[in-house]
């Protein structure tokens, strides 16, 4: 069964912004996820952020990461960050983001 991939507004901003060699790359991870979207590592609370429920893939030889959920009821993912980890940027913008849907 193949999942139907929604990405968030900000998510897919970031995918626009990377360069076309990374950008395939990231695609492709994400055409994998919509196959078999377990195949992430599952995220829970680090420095501060709870990210419980979501997972987050590499792509680029482990420099670019993909922050997503899982809606099983709907049968869908949820693209919610594409960056580096550097500093922890990208799981700061999916906390944050996460945190605004919440509210």
């Amino acid at each position: 069964m193949t999942y139907k991939i929604i990405f968030h507004p900000e998510a897919a901003k970031e995918i626009v912004a990377l360069d076309h060699r990374v950008k395939l790359l990231v695609l492709k991870q994400i055409k994998k996820i919509s196959q078999m979207p377990g195949l992430g590592a599952q995220l829970g609370k680090k420095m501060g952020m709870d990210l419980s429920g979501f997972r987050k893939v590499y792509a680029d030889k482990k420099r670019i990461r993909i922050v997503y959920k899982i809606v099983e009821e709907l049968i869908l993912v949820q693209i919610i960050a594409v960056g580096k980890r550097e500093g922890m940027q990208v799981y700061q913008k999916a906390a944050k983001r996460t945190q605004l849907e919440a509210e």
